[in-house]
């Protein structure tokens, strides 16, 4: 492994604590953009693994995940009114505790897998998984559509990291074709998104529920 693949994990881990800590939406869109970019260096940190290809999936991460995401999530949040989260199921506080946790959990399950040694003392496996675990206490957490989209995005982040153990197995067409699918689910979140706030005034998907009457 690279000397700076670790680091950027940790950052990453960092960033997961950051999203589930603050109330502002743009905040959010912004550890998350930062967060996708570091992971796609990750590709190309991996020794043996620089080629083409690699290059191309880090520059279509680097690009979907810092800027074209991160731009249309913003378009999307300046047509509506309300730009925090103010009533998550569980605090920022108490979802900061959890996130931490759910790190420590990670770090001392990931010490009783079976590993390789290449991968012994990276960080790749507990940071996919409490980046996952983030994803997951963003989506049940929170009620604001565009925070959940997030959420959705932090999950995938942290299959993307799982899927940097695989790369000797799994063509990196996969997942550039994961990165495709990733990118036509938000651009379709987003007209969802338009419409909900059209329909209801408001991105709180608590308001779905009027719908089943």
């Amino acid at each position: 492994m690279s000397n700076f693949f670790n680091p950027i994990l940790v950052v990453v881990l960092l960033l997961n604590l950051f999203v589930l800590g603050t109330s502002r939406i743009t905040s959010v869109i912004r550890g998350v953009a930062i967060q996708g970019a570091l992971i796609g260096m990750l590709p190309l940190l991996l020794p043996g693994h620089v080629s083409r290809g690699a290059f191309l999936m880090a520059v279509l991460t680097i690009v979907l995940k810092g800027v074209v995401i991160p731009v249309m999530m913003n378009r999307a949040l300046r047509d509506v009114e309300i730009k925090r989260e103010v009533e998550p199921v569980i605090g920022f506080q108490a979802s900061v505790i959890l996130g931490a946790l759910g790190a420590v959990w990670a770090l001392l399950f990931a010490g009783r897998l079976p590993l390789t040694e290449a991968h012994a003392d990276s960080l790749v496996v507990p940071a996919s998984l409490a980046t996952v675990l983030t994803g997951f206490i963003l989506l049940i957490t929170r009620f604001k559509a565009l925070t959940q989209v997030m959420g959705y995005l932090v999950l995938e982040n942290g299959v993307f990291i799982f899927g940097m153990l695989l790369v000797q197995a799994m063509p990196l067409v996969v997942e550039m074709g994961a990165l495709l699918d990733l990118f036509v689910a938000v651009f379709v979140i987003c007209i969802i998104v338009n419409h909900i706030n059209r329909a209801f005034s408001t991105l709180d998907t608590r308001q779905l529920a009027s719908l089943k009457e």
